[in-house]
């Protein structure tokens, strides 16, 4: 792993979050336009591999998280992903979850003298 890769243990406790935040933003995406708009984002610090993203998805579309739809595009069948309401609800409080660990993480990786000030 190269110092601009993110560690994988870290992208696998986020990758339900990551992923329902960017379907929140957006309508609809597929599983290679989610990988690639990680990777655009993070300057590719977060390269999502397929084998890591789709069995995340498969899981929430298991939880009733998702909706999918197939369409055809160039004679191939592309797999959209889209929130449902209840996939709606559950990436607000992930999201807000997620940054209040990450506020917690701060704190106490901050030098002591710091975080007393």
């Amino acid at each position: 792993m190269d110092n601009n890769t993110t560690s994988n243990e870290y992208v696998r406790g986020t990758l339900k979050t990551i992923v329902l935040n960017l379907l929140a933003e957006h309508d609809r995406m597929y599983g290679y336009e989610i990988t690639q708009e990680v990777k655009e984002r993070t300057g590719g610090a977060i390269a999502l591999t397929f084998g890591a993203l789709y069995p995340v998805l498969h899981k929430l579309e298991q939880e009733g998280m998702l909706l999918t739809e197939s369409v055809e595009v160039d004679g191939r069948l592309r797999k959209y992903y889209s929130l449902t309401s209840p996939g709606s609800e559950a990436a607000r409080n992930k999201t807000n979850d997620l940054e209040r660990f990450i506020d917690a993480v701060r704190l106490l990786l901050a030098p002591k003298n710091l975080a007393t000030e």
